[in-house]
């Protein structure tokens, strides 16, 4: 606001101008407080923009890359020093107004107190709290160091992983080689349990052949077998031979083989004097060739009785009892095979 009193004369040194224009005239200022006093109003300052902006984001750029890339090396390598363009350097930003940056920096010198500065060196970056408790301070070491410890537990782990294998392998074997064993001891049993029911087969069947043995009688005695059964030849009226031959002396007794009924006791053509023994189960033994017989039909005889005697009776060669086995259906079947069935020994 201007006063109301008239301004005082300037004195005549300042009416004429010395700079060339005479016709300009100075007046004296005089400052007061209502001149001096800052205008206020809704004044603005454009904001620069461009090459300042610009500037400031490579100024933090500049500080987050020296922190950053250098904290490894900045200990072990001398300073390097870096230079600005004047055109950016003028329009970089006060160092206070950087976030971050302005609370390692001390205050105004008309504080109360003056701010403590604690700062810590851009190498320890990257540092965690774990580490940083351990005394570690350089983050080139912490992270080698953090490499080599992982590279560790990998290398435990695969260690881990390939003794669990090795083991579970083992395992796997001794459970087949258990079960191969066992199966050799199941085979083992098996085959001693056969052989022992094999062995308790043969001795009941060699027991039941005694028993038999008891109750059967070889039909003569002081014999050779001259003629078998199914034998061919044309002394036979067959073409072959229909019993079993015993060769003996004339008069040698001939035996019941079994306990029986005698069937029928005659001279019958060819087989001379025979004798046909029914035993109990049907089957007929018929004794041919005799010299004599000692029984008659319907009687009843017992095992290893005397029947007869071995004669040349009928269509013979020499003295010898013919012995014939006939099924109950009337079939003839081996004699020899039929005696040694019983137990007896031809």
């Amino acid at each position: 606001m201007a006063s109301n009193q008239p301004a005082p004369e300037a004195p005549s040194s300042f009416r004429t101008g010395s700079f060339g224009d005479e016709d300009r005239t100075w007046e004296e200022w005089n400052p007061t407080e209502e001149s001096i006093r800052p205008v206020r109003g809704r004044h603005r300052v454009a904001k620069q923009r461009g090459l300042a902006r610009s500037s400031t984001v490579l100024g933090v750029g500049v500080i987050a890359a020296v922190g950053a890339g250098g904290m490894a090396t900045a200990q072990s390598k001398p300073p390097v020093s870096i230079s600005l363009p004047d055109s950016i350097a003028d329009n970089l930003p006060d160092a206070k107004s950087l976030p971050g940056v302005g609370a390692f920096m001390s205050g105004d010198s008309d504080s109360d107190h003056e701010t403590a500065v604690v700062s810590s060196p851009l190498t320890t970056a990257g540092i965690t709290a774990a580490e940083a408790e351990q005394g570690t301070t350089d983050a080139g070491e912490a992270l080698r160091a953090r490499i080599l410890q992982q590279a560790e537990q990998q290398q435990a782990g695969a260690e881990a992983e390939a003794r669990a294998a090795e083991e579970k392998a083992a395992v796997e074997a001794a459970v087949a080689q258990a079960a191969k064993q066992q199966s050799k001891a199941e085979a083992a049993a098996a085959a001693k349990k056969k052989a022992a029911e094999e062995a308790a087969e043969k001795k009941a069947e060699a027991e039941r052949l005694a028993e038999l043995a008891a109750s059967y009688a070889v039909p003569t005695s002081s014999y050779y077998i001259s003629s078998t059964y199914g034998q061919a030849g044309s002394m036979w009226s067959s073409g072959h031979h229909t019993g079993l031959d015993f060769a003996a002396p004339t008069g040698t007794p001939v035996k019941a083989v079994h306990s029986g009924t005698v069937k029928s006791a005659g001279y019958s053509g060819a087989y001379g004097y025979r004798t046909v023994l029914e035993l109990d189960d049907g089957t007929e033994v018929w004794y041919c060739h005799q010299s004599s017989m000692d029984v008659t039909a319907g009687q009843r005889v017992t095992t290893g009785q005397t029947i007869g005697r071995v004669g040349a009776t009928g269509n013979v060669t020499g003295a010898h009892l013919h012995l014939e086995i006939h099924t109950a259906d009337g079939t003839g079947i081996d004699p020899m095979s039929w005696l040694r069935g019983k137990g007896l020994t031809i």
